[in-house]
Order: structure tokens, then C-alpha cells, then sequence
């Protein structure tokens, strides 16, 4: 199951921005906890990551040791806000990263 946050903080700060890596939303803990006793397998947000600063790896690490995947930086999310959708992820194989770049796509 797929959950996505749209906050439109990706347009509003831009991606890249010092606002945008620093100044993000974040989802509470015990939401987070929620959705991983919910049975979610990806967390989709617009924003630069669930929890900020030092919070963000342990946090990321959690959610994937529960089987639950977060996938940041999303944008044109407020194309599918409120619809029912199938959500593909496509992993992009590249070296040296933290993390696990995709290319997102949505079937309405």
C-alpha cells in the first residue's frame, strides 16, 4: 500500500532551495509508527525527507527495517490528490548514493 503526503512544499520552496533541505515538513513519529503497524510498504512525501536533520537516517532506517519505504522529493502530486490510483516505482541503479533514486509513476 502506498500513502502519499502532498504539502505542495516542493513548488512553494523550491527543490534545492536551503529552505527546501532544512526547513521541510515532517511527519510525526507516532504517525510514522501508524503506518508501519498499517501495513504501508511506501511513504511518498514532496518535501526532503520524514524527519529532519538527525532524525532523518535512523528514521528512514526504521521505516526499512519494517518494510516500509520512503520515497522523497516527489512533485506534481497535486494531480492526484484525492483519487484513487496504482502507484509504480522504478529504481535507477546508481553508484556512490545514500540513497535509492526512482522515477515514480501513477495509473488513475
Amino acid at each position: 500500500m502506498f500513502i502519499g503526503f502532498h504539502t505542495g512544499f516542493i513548488e512553494e520552496a523550491g527543490y534545492g532551495s536551503s529552505r527546501y533541505f532544512h526547513d521541510h515538513p515532517v511527519l510525526t513519529r507516532e504517525l510514522i509508527e501508524l503506518l508501519v503497524a498499517r501495513g504501508v510498504s511506501i511513504i511518498g512525501i514532496d518535501f526532503a525527507g520524514v524527519r529532519r536533520h538527525e532524525e532523518h537516517t535512523p528514521t528512514d532506517q526504521y521505516c526499512a527495517d519494517n518494510g516500509v519505504f520512503i520515497v522523497e522529493n516527489l512533485c506534481n502530486m497535486k494531480k492526484v490528490v484525492g483519487k484513487e490510483l496504482v502507484v509504480y516505482t522504478f529504481p535507477l541503479n546508481y553508484g556512490n548514493s545514500s540513497g535509492l533514486p526512482c522515477r515514480v509513476a501513477a495509473k488513475i
